[in-house]
C-alpha cells in the first residue's frame, strides 16, 4: 500500500529558514488549508496518509522529506545541512522504525532528502548548500550494500536538487537545467520549465499524471504538450516558505 507521512504546518512557519526566496508574510490559516488539500490529493492517488502533529517549535518541520528518505529495504535518517533543523529527525525516525530498518548519515556529513532523487536503483544526490561531499560518501557506503548506485550532481541557484528536477517516468525529467549539472544525468529526455517559471521543476508524478503548483501555467502547458495529464494545486502560501510539492511528504510502499 502506498503510504505518505506528512506533518502539520507549524505555527512558527512564519519564521522559517529561507535561502533563495525573499521573505514575505505567510497567511497561516490559508497555509493550513493548502496543506490539507495537499494531503487530500495524496489520498486521491491511493496513499494512506499518516499525518503527524505539528511541531510548534520547529518552523520548517512540515518539510518531512528533508530529514529522511525511504527506500524499499531501509530508511535513511540525515543530519540536516541547517543546524537549527536537526531536531526534526528524531520524531520521524521513531515513526519510520515501524516500517523500515534505519540507517544514519553522521556529522560532519550533511544530507537532505530534498537533494536525493531516486531513478530506479540509482540515487541522484545533489551536491548543494545542504548536502556535502561527506554526506554523499556516507550515503553511497550505506546503500551500495542494497544494490543502489549514487551519482553526485552539482547544484547551484536553488535549495535542493529536487528544486531543479523531477523524474516523471518515461525516461523523462522535468527540469530547470540552469540549476544543475546535466552532464551527470546522460541518456534521458528533458522537459524544460517555461521561461519566467524557474521554480516549476519540483512536481509529483503519479503514472501519467503530474501534480504541479498552480502558479506555473506555462510549464503546465509544456507537460500537457508532451502527453502528461496535469493536476494544478495551489500551494501559494507554502511557496513563501520555499516549499515545492515533494518536500511535504515521504512516500513509500508498505506490504500488507
Amino acid at each position: 500500500m502506498l503510504t505518505a507521512i506528512t506533518r502539520g504546518v507549524s505555527p512558527a512557519i512564519v519564521n522559517c529558514e529561507l535561502t533563495f526566496v525573499a521573505r514575505s508574510p505567510i497567511d497561516l490559516p490559508k497555509a493550513l488549508e493548502q496543506h490539507r488539500a495537499y494531503e487530500q490529493v495524496l489520498e486521491k492517488f491511493g496513499a494512506k496518509v499518516i499525518s503527524l502533529p505539528a511541531e510548534a517549535g520547529l518552523a520548517d518541520s512540515m518539510f518531512v522529506e528533508d530529514p529522511a528518505m525511504v527506500l524499499d529495504e531501509l530508511a535513511l535518517i540525515f543530519p540536516l545541512g541547517t543546524e537549527s533543523r536537526r531536531e526534526e529527525a528524531a520524531s520521524l525516525a521513531k515513526v519510520l522504525s515501524k516500517f523500515r530498518e534505519l540507517k544514519y548519515v553522521q556529522l560532519p556529513g550533511t544530507a537532505e532528502g530534498g537533494d536525493i532523487l531516486r531513478v530506479g536503483r540509482n540515487l541522484l544526490a545533489g551536491l548543494s548548500k545542504r548536502t556535502n561531499e561527506d554526506g554523499i560518501r556516507q550515503l553511497r557506503s550505506i546503500v551500495e550494500d542494497y544494490g543502489y548506485t549514487v551519482t553526485a550532481v552539482p547544484v547551484s541557484g536553488c535549495l535542493h536538487l529536487k528544486s531543479a528536477v523531477t523524474f516523471l517516468g518515461r525516461n523523462t525529467f522535468l527540469a530547470n537545467r540552469e540549476w544543475l549539472d546535466e552532464s551527470c544525468m546522460p541518456g534521458f529526455e528533458w522537459i524544460d520549465v517555461a521561461p519566467g517559471e524557474p521554480h516549476a521543476a519540483n512536481a509529483l508524478a503519479f503514472g501519467d499524471t503530474v501534480i504541479l503548483p498552480a502558479s506555473f501555467p506555462l510549464t503546465r502547458a509544456r507537460l500537457e504538450g508532451r502527453g502528461f495529464q496535469v493536476l494544478p494545486l495551489d500551494i501559494s502560501e507554502l511557496q513563501k516558505a520555499e516549499s515545492g510539492l515533494t518536500c511535504s511528504s515521504l512516500l513509500f510502499d508498505v506490504q500488507i
